[in-house]
């Protein structure tokens, strides 16, 4: 895999782009747009009691917010410095002091009555802590005790009561390989991490279709293609340094396409801080916006597809590059009777797009040389994500879109080496180095010296389900051991959640800072555990980015408000390994993280590099510049496979409409502002195309309520820029009209979209009065999973 090796940064272009402003009136005045300066300032004043170590951070370490993989003020794309208001809002984690003890301390009916904002702001976790059934408060504990009280726990468990979480809070590859290691060790299985729930589709339906679960590409490949098209990715607002690579791919004359339900304001139009003229007067970012339905993307790819071949009918190889499909692809036939079969009526009723627009795309996409295909959310968070993305490399595979420059398929990651956690095996479905399955169980067996468990560990949201089985069943889950993470905050249906962590006999939480799941009551204890950050780790720590570069974060001295009890996550877990195995224990010991990092050389072969990392600015990447270089794949027989899908029934009613989750001003379920600097909605906003509100005689801004049999939410209608029978409310706040247990059928992630019915408030609360909304019974219903 790989032979071409990534050039390096490139040298932006000079020349000033007026076409692309938004507008001469500088920095945008007068415009709902971000205030970068004002929030570069409130972030220095924030940091100001240790403002030299905040500084050595954002200099030295490699960041903690999106998975771009900015070390220190510089990347692997574009030379000059980079910085970002996500880094910056995510900053104070690591510099700022620790809780107050009188608040720490205080009754826990005081504390639920923080927000998870307010929580994180009161300041870190100084030292372990339990408050066991029954008591008013936290109490301080020692490590030992602490760890003691775990490891006792887990030896009187069968190894399927146990499950570890990790999340996606600025973790370093050797703490999701440890805890992966002895996890199994342990002999669990049930480990899972935050990526899966968010891009796990993109893996299982790359690897069906091109033998590799990772970005076949780079960001510099975004400079310079003919079509970068972004598929329900909000890449300015997850990642905000990729709209410096979008504004130097503009001037070397690529297209920006954005396909979505809503016409985000922050990839029509952007204000980039680090860049003099776009901070100055904007870049305008999509060239073209496609607003598909909730669920319409698969349609909407049948007709591309259905127009190139009825192109091609008229004129061979006018859209299909069959040059690169006879070589390198299998199922040609099969997908072409597939696409032929599926009538224009159907394609444009799911996908909300006439016809005469898919053409417009289609024909684009025939007439480009070269394209680039970045995802997220927007395509994973579906029952059937795994076919919307193969659907994507449906498109690359006919056009030959793949394993060359300007060209490929990108999973577009939100956060800091969330692309490592499954590398590393941190995982229910993956060793380090492959699936959990065959020949390489028993290479990694070989490698750490013993038996791993042969069951099938369960994904977080069956893990949550498996705490409420009967007191005997195997899988009754009694302790949780959280490593970061707001299950109520991100997962469907929190009433649910709240009712299975309190279920629990012991949770444990090891974390920088409370959140709200943390003050949930617990059957015997919840025990809470400080951790490092990954700038205080002991010999650094390493990240993967998107593009599959390893980048290296020192460790960084200084912090004037350390916290001295705080331990680094890999140490914690080999402790508790220590006391519920000692005898064998040495096994998975690391004295150092050099330790931990020449083993992963060999536990997962494509890291063969990451030992050689040392410094601040040490990097390499994996697998080359391209992965499937030249088109050859890493399956069986070397070739891509295109994969017919179906387009999907999303059984919805008349009147109703589609509703998505979408994020405003926030990292994961930390939410920084209550108002959306990019559009100006407020938490509990519900967007809504006008002509929807005038049917229903909703005025902006009036209450209404989103109800169907799972929960019911009140909001305010705002109107947005959104396609018709469609609606977009926050994450978490809207999570409470998500369904559980109704999982992606081959990933087995949560799905983050569903129908809803509208009424307004008054007529609601009126109507409800009088008529009680039936409630399900979950015993009388069976979900089909």
């Amino acid at each position: 895999m790989g032979k071409t090796k990534h050039q390096g940064p490139m040298k932006k272009l000079k020349m000033p782009a007026p076409e692309h402003w938004v507008s001469p009136i500088p920095f945008g005045l007068g415009k709902i747009k971000p205030k970068h300066i004002r929030d570069t300032m409130k972030t220095v004043w924030e940091n100001k009691d240790n403002l030299g170590y905040a500084t050595n951070i954002i200099t030295k370490g490699v960041c903690d917010g999106c998975a771009l993989g900015v070390s220190g003020l510089y990347d692997q794309t574009l030379t000059g410095p980079h910085i970002c208001t996500t880094r910056l809002n995510v900053l104070r984690l690591n510099t700022m002091p620790a809780v107050k003890p009188e608040i720490l301390h205080s009754d826990i009916d005081d504390l639920r009555k923080y927000s998870s904002t307010e929580l994180r702001q009161l300041g870190r976790i100084p030292y372990p802590m339990i408050r066991r059934k029954g008591e008013r408060k936290f109490s301080r504990l020692t490590w030992d005790d602490a760890l003691d009280m775990i490891g006792d726990k887990m030896k009187q468990l069968d190894p399927k009561q146990y499950a570890f979480y990790l999340t996606s809070r600025g973790i370093t590859n050797e703490s999701y390989y440890v805890a992966g290691k002895v996890s199994r060790f342990l002999g669990t299985n049930n480990i899972d991490n935050a990526s899966r729930i968010c891009h796990s589709p993109s893996k299982t339906a790359l690897k069906r279709s091109i033998g590799v679960g990772a970005s076949t590409s780079n960001y510099q490949d975004w400079i310079g293609t003919d079509v970068l098209v972004f598929w329900g990715s909000v890449a300015s607002n997850s990642s905000p340094v990729s709209t410096k690579y979008m504004l130097e791919a503009k001037k070397k004359g690529t297209k920006i396409i954005v396909i979505n339900p809503y016409k985000e304001p922050s990839m029509e139009k952007y204000w980039i801080p680090s860049n003099p003229e776009s901070a100055l007067f904007g870049t305008k970012v999509a060239d073209d916006f496609y607003q598909v339905n909730i669920g319409g993307d698969i349609a909407f790819m049948h007709g591309i597809m259905k127009h190139w071949f009825e192109m091609e009918e008229k004129q061979h190889g006018s859209a299909i590059n069959h040059e690169f499909v006879n070589e390198h692809v299998n199922g040609y036939e099969e997908i072409k009777a597939n696409v032929d079969a599926q009538p224009w009526d159907e394609i444009i009723k799911s996908s909300g797009v006439s016809k005469e627009r898919i053409i417009e795309l289609a024909e684009l996409l025939a007439n480009s040389k070269n394209a680039v295909f970045a995802w997220a959310l927007g395509l994973t968070m579906h029952s059937f994500a795994t076919d919307n993305i193969s659907q994507v490399a449906n498109l690359a595979l006919l056009r030959g879109f793949l394993g060359r420059k300007h060209s490929g398929l990108m999973p577009f990651r939100g956060h800091s080496s969330v692309q490592g956690s499954g590398e590393m095996g941190a995982d229910p479905f993956v060793l380090p180095g492959g699936d959990f399955q065959g020949d390489n169980i028993g290479r990694v067996e070989k490698l750490w010296g013993f038996d791993l468990p042969k069951w099938q560990g369960d994904v977080v949201g069956v893990t949550l389900e498996n705490i409420l089985l009967p007191e005997d069943h195997e899988r009754k889950i009694k302790l949780y051991y959280l490593s970061g993470g707001n299950f109520l905050e991100t997962m469907p249906d929190p009433h649910f959640v709240e009712k299975a962590l309190s279920e629990l006999d012991i949770r444990v939480h090891q974390d920088i800072i409370l959140n709200t799941s943390t003050l949930v009551d617990a059957k015997e204890a919840v025990i809470v555990l400080p951790a490092k950050t990954r700038y205080e780790q002991e010999d650094g720590g390493t990240s993967t980015s998107t593009e599959r570069m390893v980048y290296f974060s020192p460790e960084i001295p200084g912090n004037k408000n350390r916290i001295e009890e705080a331990r680094a996550e890999w140490k914690i877990y080999i402790d508790l390994a220590k006391r519920i195995k000692p005898e064998t224990a040495h096994l998975v010991d690391f004295e150092s993280g050099h330790e931990i990092r020449e083993e992963i050389a060999k536990a997962n072969p494509n890291y063969d590099g990451v030992q050689h990392l040392k410094k601040q600015g040490d990097v390499f990447q994996w697998g080359g510049a391209w992965l499937c270089e030249d088109g050859v794949c890493p399956t069986p027989d070397g070739k891509g496979n295109l994969i017919p899908v179906e387009i999907p029934d999303l059984n919805k009613q008349p009147g109703d409409f589609n509703l998505t989750t979408r994020r405003g001003k926030q990292f994961n379920s930390m939410v920084y502002k209550e108002t959306d600097p990019i559009n100006g909605a407020e938490r509990y906003d519900v967007l809504i195309n006008e002509e929807d509100a005038r049917k229903h005689s909703i005025q902006e801004g009036e209450g209404v309520v989103l109800y169907n049999q799972y929960g019911v939410f009140q909001g305010r209608a705002k109107f947005a820029d959104i396609i018709k029978g469609n609606l977009g409310v926050h994450f978490p706040e809207g999570n409470f009209l998500l369904p559980k247990g109704r999982y992606e059928k081959f990933a087995k992630i949560p799905d983050y979209n569903v129908g809803v019915k509208l009424e307004k408030a008054d007529k609601f609360n009126a109507r409800k009065d009088t008529q009680y909304l039936e409630k399900r019974i979950d015993d009388l219903e069976t979900e089909v999973s």
